[in-house]
């Protein structure tokens, strides 16, 4: 396989000689080396080194012909790194000429067996990959979720439709950043610790996520709400406010889904990820815990008396909690949407009589 390279692709525009110079074309194609090397370029995207192989030719006298081909716009080339690849142009294949010209090119790279050496050349291209990967070595926990999942979500961003803004509550050190960051165009990060702030800073730095925003303060904090609009502009909030397990902490969950609720725009959603309800105490004493955990119906009951609308809860299957305190426990997931404003009707004007 290639390494990697910058790419760099050359083509010149297929001449259009006139009937007294055509010979010229001619004369260009009158070799049987040329017309093997331009059936061998119409079947494949091949490197110099390849051709040379296939030709039986070697590679400088493979690039004397290549060269006055591509001038005449029969041939293109593709530069990766320091190998150069060779392919036959678009407007070749329409010309007349030329495509006479491949017709007997093929029949000789078929008598020649060249033609059919094509798939063992490419074959070779991976060889040194399929021994790389199919060499015994040290392998990375399957528990632990691969570094490079940023570049996977970035990749995922697109298919998403409203990723305008989006509010972490709660953010901790972060880790959500890690998923919400590659996805959404703005973040606010919020949480009412800066002990806690200066480690998401940290981590907003190492990964160049310069597409966040760290507030420190409580969910109901004018600060927050003001951040929050400050980036939302005229849609008047987020299009998603993320908890992830923060209800289980806050002193009043109501309240504390009430300021989640105000955060989000109309018609934007409000997901909550906390555990279903549970009898370890541990949690208390260890991990500051207020609540052991909601039951789905109090989830539904706490959105609908913030406001939100249509709340679904869906349980998280147990191999995905990770491996911190409370991958024991069943976690859940609420969402629920702020109900969109209702569209103006205009009333129209009452005639005189």
């Amino acid at each position: 396989m290639d390494a990697p390279g910058s790419t760099s692709v050359s083509t010149t525009p297929l001449a259009t000689p006139s009937a007294g110079a055509r010979w010229q074309l001619y004369r260009l194609l009158g070799e049987p080396i040329r017309l093997r090397l331009l059936a061998l370029a119409s079947a494949e995207e091949l490197a110099i080194g390849e051709l040379a192989e296939l030709l039986g030719e070697s590679q400088p006298n493979v690039s004397r012909h290549v060269g006055p081909m591509r001038k005449a716009g029969l041939l293109a080339e593709r530069k990766q790194g320091t190998r150069l690849f060779v392919f036959l142009t678009d407007g070749a294949r329409r010309d007349a000429v030329v495509a006479d010209a491949l017709v007997a090119g093929l029949a000789l790279a078929e008598a020649d067996g060249s033609l059919s050496r094509i798939a063992a050349v490419l074959g070779a291209r991976e060889a040194a990959t399929r021994e790389l990967f199919g060499r015994p070595r040290e392998l990375a926990p399957l528990g632990q979720l691969p570094p490079e999942l940023p570049a996977y979500l970035t990749a995922l961003a697109p298919l998403i439709a409203q990723r305008a803004l989006a509010v972490d509550a709660g953010t901790g050190d972060g880790n959500l950043l890690d998923v919400l960051a590659p996805v959404f165009e703005r973040v606010v990060a919020v949480d009412r610790e800066e002990a806690q702030l200066s480690r998401a800073r940290e981590r907003v730095a190492l990964r160049g996520y310069g597409n966040v925003d760290l507030v420190c303060g409580a969910l109901d904090d004018a600060k927050v709400r003001a951040a929050v609009k400050r980036r939302a502009g005229d849609a008047g909030g987020a299009d998603v406010v993320f908890a992830s397990r923060v209800l289980h902490h806050a002193p009043k969950p109501a309240a504390a889904m009430k300021a989640l609720a105000q955060l989000v725009r109309p018609g934007g959603h409000v997901v909550v990820i906390d555990y279903a309800t549970h009898e370890d105490e541990r949690l208390r004493a260890e991990q500051a815990d207020v609540w052991l955990g909601f039951s789905a119906e109090e989830l539904r009951r706490l959105a609908h008396t913030a406001g939100l609308g249509a709340p679904a809860v869906s349980a998280i299957p147990l191999t995905r909690n990770g491996t911190g305190p409370d991958k024991h426990l069943s976690w859940q997931v609420l969402i629920a949407r702020r109900p969109p404003q209702p569209s103006k009707s205009v009333t129209p004007a009452r005639k005189r009589s």
